[in-house]
């Protein structure tokens, strides 16, 4: 939603205040500038990625014009769901949670979490060091290395899409001087024309300038920030898992680990310690 209102802004002011000058907005509709620069821009993309960014960068655009899914009610979900299942490790034993991790859509504890549950790659990611953990005893200096590794893997993977994005960006304005110099071009060997016609094929070279800054920093480079804002925010939820568990594998008791993965969260979406203390209170009540 915000995308799409800020796009909105962006056009008002630009071709807003264009009319408000006393420019015309006919001069600025040039298809074959637009069909240059997007043209190109798209064949430069094909060019300079492998299938798997290409795809990864179809599947991330649509994520972008959706709001995020990263909010306090999936921390506190997420942390009363961590604080259940380190309490029953520590009541019945590590073996207690083996038949909730094997099938966790179908396990009564986790049905309790359903935006965790929907979660898939938090779910696996959960689920993965939960059996690691029931398997034998596990060093927690190498438990926390492996972590870091698969957290560093899918922070690799979600930069594909941006890295994408912000080469692409960076060459529409590039593309923007291509599509003027063609037009440049054209102007100069229709030198006879009329004075009228040739400031029309100048404003048209012009506007290919224009269209390539316009689509770089009006509406690809911001996407590109904002998915890695959300790549950020994604990779909280791994860290809170993280630091939670090595916390129960170092000794501490479930809510002490719970307030370990409370601490890693962003302040905007954190919930305090009174808050968090009276969630737990209330899971225990029921």
């Amino acid at each position: 939603m915000f995308v799409i209102i800020g796009y909105v802004v962006i056009l008002a002011a630009v071709f807003g205040g264009f009319a408000l000058g006393g420019g015309h907005l006919g001069s600025l509709l040039q298809p074959i500038e637009l069909l240059m620069i997007g043209g190109s821009a798209i064949g430069a993309f094909v060019v300079g990625n492998t299938s798997k960014a290409i795809k990864a960068t179809m599947k991330a655009l649509p994520t972008l014009f959706k709001g995020s899914k990263y909010t306090r009610a999936l921390y506190v979900e997420l942390m009363l769901m961590l604080y259940a299942i380190l309490a029953k490790i520590r009541s019945d034993g590590l073996m207690s949670i083996e038949g909730d991790i094997d099938k966790p859509e179908e396990s009564p504890l986790f049905a309790k979490y359903p935006l965790v549950l929907a979660d898939h790659h938090m779910l696996e990611f959960l689920t993965d060091y939960l059996r690691l953990m029931v398997s034998g005893n596990m060093d927690p200096i190498q438990l926390e290395n492996l972590m870091d590794n698969e957290i560093d893997t899918h922070h690799a993977e979600g930069e594909v899409p941006i890295h994408c994005l912000n080469k692409l960006a960076d060459g529409l304005p590039a593309f923007g001087i291509v599509a003027a110099v063609m037009g440049v071009v054209h102007t100069m060997e229709s030198v006879g024309l009329p004075p009228a016609e040739l400031g029309r094929l100048i404003a048209a070279a012009l506007v290919g300038t224009f269209l390539g800054i316009l689509l770089a920093y009006g509406f690809f480079g911001p996407l590109g920030s904002l998915l890695e804002q959300k790549l950020h925010e994604s990779a909280k939820t791994l860290e809170c898992i993280k630091v939670t568990l090595l916390a129960s594998l170092n000794g501490y008791p479930p809510a002490i680990s719970v307030e370990f993965g409370r601490k890693v969260l962003f302040s905007t979406e954190r919930p305090s310690f009174m808050e968090m203390e009276e969630q737990i209170k209330q899971a225990k009540s029921k």
